[in-house]
């Protein structure tokens, strides 16, 4: 079942995988609030969109490389957030979970 907010989202960190049924956006948010960045790059890489620039755009500044996540931002049409990644983590959740 796809949560039907962040907060049940963070309910589901308690399991040991995404549900296979989730989108592939979500599942990568779950794979990056659970700690695994480079699962969660792996399908953000993949998302030839803009939810997946920014997605991609997200984890670069996780990783401390604000230029490889300006670049992402950039080309998701979005300006460089002044917001903890613990709040943009949670914006891109509800967004996704608003376009499911």
């Amino acid at each position: 079942m796809i949560p039907q907010n962040y907060t049940e989202f963070e309910r589901t960190l308690q399991m040991s995988q995404p549900p296979k049924q989730w989108p592939e956006a979500l599942k990568a948010m779950w794979f990056d609030a659970k700690g695994n960045w480079e699962a969660a790059h792996n399908i953000a890489q993949e998302l030839h969109n803009s939810l997946g620039s920014w997605m991609h755009a997200y984890l670069h500044r996780k990783e401390g490389d604000r230029f490889n996540a300006g670049y992402w931002y950039r080309l998701a049409n979005r300006n460089y957030p002044d917001i903890s990644l613990n709040e943009e983590l949670q914006v891109l959740v509800e967004f996704i979970l608003d376009k499911k």
